[in-house]
């Protein structure tokens, strides 16, 4: 996981890695403190960015609830 560089997973991908991991985006606002439904909403849509503090937080959210195929399919591919 940690070759994986989070600035560039696409939008899809980013939606794709949160459906995967079983999270909605409440809940990811939930998990995360810096982390709100818009920003992950902005996110996703390709509408705006995230810092890399919080892109890094997400996938390392997503990533304790895939394997590392699942997340290399998802990123590579979407």
């Amino acid at each position: 996981m940690s070759d994986v560089d989070a600035a560039a997973i696409t939008p899809r991908a980013w939606r794709l890695l949160r459906v995967a991991a079983g999270y909605d985006q409440r809940a990811v606002e939930r998990e995360l403190d810096a982390v709100r439904q818009a920003h992950v909403s902005m996110l996703e849509s390709g509408s705006r960015s995230l810092s890399r503090e919080r892109r890094r937080a997400l996938l390392d959210l997503y990533a304790a609830e895939l394997d590392s195929g699942q997340l290399a399919a998802l990123v590579e591919h979407f």
